[in-house]
């Protein structure tokens, strides 16, 4: 089922989340068993998340470097098909521009459309680490909007080469990411909606937020997007602050802000136990004033780690 479906037959808020494939070596029977408690509270879908490949540098015994590629977080489809599969839950797969061309893209689609995933997630991503900014591939996508028009063709039966005759037509619902405190390369957030109604003129049917910690952002953020004309349904993205360390990783890495109100509380900790513990309350608060707003899911950003995403469920659901 379409994620626009799912979010119109439902009579109140749902629940949604986010996982990583496991590290390339370990194993699927661990991801799965470590989410099998958040199924308690019914998602009707679970986002997979698609990794980019990665480049290191490997020292011969001649001194000289040999630049190899890496995929250190593989097997998104196959990821897809397990959780259909086992859970009768729709999956939302990523798909990026960053490290694909079109015809990758392509393929990938066509692997999904086969095993039954009716939704995509389309992002350009992050450049990599070795690189200063986002380069697309040869052949590739530069733009988020470019991959959405690439999926909503594939939905018309278009594909890349002409002498593709009869061509199947697709039936992808596409959701796209929307930043309620800006993307970090945008100038200002006139700019930046601009280019998220792009997305959603070219053919995406709903947005899912980046994760904030001050809820008012998030109101202002739908305001604007209504008034830039955007109609589609806007899916809040949570993750609760668990260790000391992501009290400045996450405002460095994706751009964000902490509410004074919770660096006061944050400040008092000493340990992780302790940051948990508030990042577990302040993320239940967060939740309870969002499903009186009635906002459409809440969609947890969980790592692959369901317990504290469960503890806030529990007091929500």
């Amino acid at each position: 089922m379409k994620i626009t479906e799912h979010l119109a037959n439902a009579k109140s808020t749902l629940f949604s989340f986010e996982i990583l494939p496991p590290l390339k070596g370990q194993s699927l029977k661990e991801l799965l068993e470590g989410i099998e408690p958040l199924m308690e509270f019914n998602p009707p879908f679970v986002d997979v998340t698609y990794h980019r490949e990665e480049f290191i540098y490997k020292k011969h015994p001649n001194g000289l470097l040999e630049k190899v590629s890496t995929k250190k977080r593989p097997g998104t489809v196959g990821i897809c098909a397990a959780i259909m599969n086992r859970y009768h839950v729709d999956a939302v797969p990523h798909l990026l521009c960053g490290g694909f061309s079109k015809e990758e893209t392509e393929n990938a689609l066509i692997d999904l459309n086969f095993i039954g995933v009716d939704n995509v997630l389309a992002l350009r991503g992050d450049a990599p680490k070795t690189e200063g900014r986002f380069i697309p591939e040869p052949e590739g996508h530069s733009y988020a909007s470019e991959l959405v028009e690439q999926i909503v063709r594939m939905n018309k039966g278009r594909y890349l080469h002409e002498e593709t005759e009869n061509s199947f037509h697709t039936d992808f619902c596409v959701g796209v990411a929307g930043y309620p405190e800006k993307h970090f390369e945008a100038p200002s957030m006139k700019f930046d909606l601009k280019y998220l109604k792009e997305k959603v003129d070219k053919g995406a049917e709903y947005i899912v937020t980046q994760m904030f910690f001050d809820n008012q952002k998030y109101f202002e953020f739908v305001d604007k997007v209504r008034e830039a004309g955007i109609t589609v349904p806007i899916i809040p993205g949570i993750k609760p602050i668990t260790t000391i360390g992501q009290i400045t990783m996450l405002p460095r890495t994706f751009f964000l802000d902490l509410p004074d109100a919770l660096t006061d509380e944050l400040e008092k900790c000493k340990t992780n136990g302790e940051v948990k513990e508030v990042g577990i309350e302040w993320a239940i608060q967060q939740c309870k004033e969002l499903v009186s707003a009635n906002v459409p899911s809440l969609h947890f950003y969980t790592m692959s780690k369901a317990d504290a995403t469960y503890k806030i469920a529990k007091e929500v659901f």
